[in-house]
């Protein structure tokens, strides 16, 4: 009766680490306020390709297929997670070349261009775990790198800084469906006006509903909005778009489909994105 009880803690015990909420946050741009386990990773690795992407800054426009999105998140404690995140290397078909703001290091009549992506360094911090009748929330806070070339005509080359406040509740029979929103403030240089700012209102909301223990459906609306009045420096415009997919756990990984389209007159018209991601288990063991 005693090893049949001790199994049966065991068991019980396995059951609800296998159980155990954890962020998900593939092919969605939304951060979950959710925090992957102490001394733990999450590896995230995709591609995308979106239509008629469209650069203010540099005049191009075209289809852009980014190679190597990732993102890498580790626990540091049960409330505090780090975050890398960027693009390996953009692809842009140039569709058309507009007049241009900043010099170019390509010649008019090029086909293509290509450049690294801005990576992000970031903290997200759990302060308040959900209740039956409240939200989690969190905060999450970091800065763009200016890792990218502007003479390539897809990034800005500028150092980007944000904070946004997290918001997460689950609903329905076992939190079936996991509801959570970012509203924040991104400070953005101006690439064109030393010494100029423009300080947008980032947002984002989004779900993750599971349809079983392997597939899950998932959606958001996501983006930043220009709040000064007239129009935006070059370079900081309001960015918004939609994405619905899906999850699919398998072999030890999970998979992610979706399809985005954009919401404003100068983001991309449509496009997809998949990717896959991988949880490590515990690989260190924090300072405390």
């Amino acid at each position: 009766m005693d090893r049949a009880k001790r199994l049966l803690q065991v068991l019980t015990l396995l059951c609800c680490c296998a159980l155990a909420p954890r962020a998900q946050q593939r092919p969605l741009l939304t951060e979950d306020v959710d925090i992957i386990p102490p001394g733990s990773a999450r590896i995230e690795v995709g591609i995308d390709f979106v239509q008629d992407a469209k650069f203010p800054l540099s005049g191009l426009r075209g289809d852009l297929t980014r190679v190597g999105v990732v993102g890498i998140n580790v626990g540091l404690a049960p409330n505090v997670e780090f975050q890398i995140a960027g693009v390996a290397q953009n692809f842009l078909s140039i569709n058309s070349m507009g007049p241009a703001a900043i010099p170019l290091s390509f010649p008019p009549g090029t086909l293509s261009t290509n450049d690294v992506g801005d990576f992000t360094l970031s903290t997200k911090i759990k302060l308040r775990s959900e209740t039956r009748r409240a939200p989690a929330v969190g905060f999450r806070f970091g800065v763009q790198l200016p890792n990218s070339n502007q003479g390539r005509g897809i990034g800005t080359n500028q150092t980007n800084a944000y904070g946004a406040l997290l918001f997460g509740k689950r609903f329905g029979r076992d939190g079936r469906l996991n509801a959570f929103g970012n509203l924040g403030l991104g400070i953005l240089s101006a690439p064109l006006q030393p010494f100029t700012q423009n300080d947008v209102l980032l947002y984002g909301a989004a779900g993750i509903y599971r349809l079983n223990s392997r597939i899950n459906l998932a959606g958001e609306v996501n983006g930043r909005a220009n709040v000064r009045r007239g129009r935006a420096p070059l370079g900081t415009e309001s960015q918004g778009e939609a994405r619905l997919g899906v999850q699919v756990q398998a072999a030890g990984l999970r998979f992610d489909f979706a399809g985005i389209k954009g919401l404003t007159d100068l983001s991309p018209r449509s496009g997809i994105t998949f990717g896959v991601t991988y949880d490590t288990p515990t690989v260190f063991t924090p300072a405390r």
